[in-house]
């Protein structure tokens, strides 16, 4: 079994405890950090959000691998490619108002960590203002809004319809996403782009800014 198959194999347990002092063996072997990143936590963590899918495992096994691929990301940082410290671009990230869910965020949110960006997490329950001003940054070049509840996509279809009319739209991409939300609603509220889960919210994010 290679290094990153352990690597993998430790991500989809969980195991955050062994995960760090794995990437740092991998590394002294001389594998390549985004195959450690790729095949080693990020394809492993696309299994655990099949299985999560599939009703297999539920959301604390869920969170016990986000958090052990933390782990292994936090020791890969300095040896990626592109130093973290001249990042692809800043994105914002939240909840809509009156949803209080954060675990796909937060998943979303480290996936697109490891691809470069530099997160600014708002929360949840976000209202609108909140995401307006965050994306005002002349940095910004994302903006990400999630619903998770079929009762707050109004209040999704409102943020989006404020960053469509604030004055710096043409510098932002709006991504969307969260469980009731689809591709049709995306185009219907007028997002950019709408992503099923978090390893795909990380490749969109990173097509937008290549």
């Amino acid at each position: 079994m290679s290094k990153i198959d352990e690597i993998a194999a430790a991500v989809g347990a969980g195991k955050a405890k062994i995960v760090g002092g794995l990437v740092e063996e991998a590394i002294a072997e001389g594998a390549n950090p985004s195959e450690i990143l790729n095949k080693g936590m990020i394809d492993a963590m696309a299994v655990v959000g099949e299985k999560f899918k599939n009703n297999e495992i539920f959301v604390p096994e869920m969170l016990v691998a986000a958090r052990a691929m933390k782990k292994g990301v936090e020791v890969l940082k300095p040896y990626l490619a592109g130093d973290t410290s001249n990042t692809v671009g800043k994105m914002v990230m939240g909840t809509v108002a009156g949803d209080l869910h954060d675990i796909g965020k937060n998943l979303v949110i480290m996936m697109i960590e490891s691809a470069g960006f530099e997160v600014i997490d708002l929360g949840v329950d976000v209202p609108v203002e909140k995401f307006l001003e965050a994306a005002a940054d002349p940095e910004v070049k994302i903006v990400g809004a999630s619903a998770l509840l079929t009762t707050t996509m109004p209040a999704l279809r409102d943020t989006v319809a404020a960053l469509n009319k604030a004055d710096f739209r043409s510098r932002i991409k709006v991504m969307v996403g969260g469980a009731p939300v689809t591709q049709e609603f995306a185009n219907e509220i007028g997002a950019d782009a709408y992503t099923g889960d978090a390893a795909s919210a990380a490749e969109r994010a990173k097509s937008f800014v290549a």
